[in-house]
């Protein structure tokens, strides 16, 4: 049957025949998908302008030597035989592969503990105060933790004093200037930072896990570690994934919390690929090795994160 529509004339229109489905016209379903894509253009738009665009403009200073003010020269790749040869910068690269043991281990298994003791308590007036504790890192931007743990690292600071009253401190000391134990005082700001969004996002994925489960368990003589192996972790295989997926690239793209608090130093023993891609561009100005380290640095994120996706897939 044809009807007349005041704007387009004519228009096909099927009649849905009984007990079956009404079908749109393919001008109905095209005007449909072009809407769409007129919806999703400005998102479009700024993501092309201010994501690939830049990649692309990475990509191409990467092989050229550039002060970013005078004329630029190729350079073939060697500021990416740099980025494997130049030992601060492979110094950088390890130091965040470091850093994902506090970034990331340590937030998990931290987070799967809190997480499974706060679901025998929750519904209680503790559980609630206990989420928001840890949860409240989250709110403070990592700019701030890094100043705040650089003033409590410090020689006077909150952690000396603490060791101090408990009768060790021959081990106090400024911990963020120490050759040995910068970068580990560093990672356990991460650690901080990373713990209360892991055991919330792992206590979601508890309580989405049937009670049923456990009471089966149960029955069958497991105890808490055999449920928690047997029903607990096999459901938290998306959140995990998550949880593990978030706190690497943060690990690794680490910028704003060393940056803050040591800014890779002292000399280069808590220098990572983040802070360096800073101090190459704008203290040393070689926008080439600097766009060739990040370029490097998004591959090592992606060649890290994607089996790490597999690994973590529903099955």
């Amino acid at each position: 049957m044809s009807t007349v529509d005041s704007l387009t004339g004519p228009v096909e229109v099927e009649t849905a025949k009984p007990g079956g489905r009404r079908r749109l016209p393919s001008r109905l379903l095209s005007r449909r998908g072009w809407a769409g894509w007129l919806f999703a253009l400005p998102a479009l738009v700024f993501y092309v302008v201010f994501y690939l665009l830049p990649i692309a403009h990475s990509i191409q200073y990467s092989f050229y030597n550039w002060d970013g003010i005078g004329p630029s020269t190729p350079a073939g790749l060697a500021n990416y035989t740099a980025v494997f040869t130049n030992p601060a910068e492979i110094a950088s690269l390890i130091h965040a592969f470091y850093l994902i043991i506090f970034f990331t281990v340590l937030p998990v298994i931290l987070g799967l503990v809190a997480a499974t003791i706060m679901r025998e308590i929750r519904g209680r007036i503790f559980g609630a105060l206990a989420r928001t504790l840890l949860f409240l890192p989250q709110i403070i931007p990592g700019a701030a933790a890094g100043v705040a743990w650089a003033w409590m690292y410090s020689q006077n600071g909150v952690v000396n004093q603490v060791l101090r009253a408990v009768g060790l401190g021959s081990v106090a000391q400024p911990w963020l200037g120490s050759y040995t134990w910068a970068l580990t005082a560093v990672g356990f700001i991460g650690t901080w930072l990373a713990t209360g969004l892991c055991t919330l996002l792992l206590m979601s994925g508890i309580g989405k896990i049937d009670p049923a489960l456990y009471e089966a368990a149960q029955i069958d003589g497991a105890g808490p570690v055999s449920q928690f192996r047997a029903v607990t972790l096999p459901g938290l295989r998306q959140e995990l994934g998550v949880c593990v997926t978030i706190t690497v690239i943060a690990a690794l793209a680490s910028f704003d919390v060393v940056y803050l608090s040591t800014q890779g130093g002292p000399g280069y023993q808590s220098m990572v690929p983040g802070v360096q891609v800073y101090d190459l561009a704008f203290a040393d100005f070689k926008l080439g090795s600097a766009s060739a380290l990040a370029i490097v640095l998004a591959l090592v994120v992606l060649i890290v994160i994607l089996p790490l996706q597999r690994l973590f897939k529903e099955r």
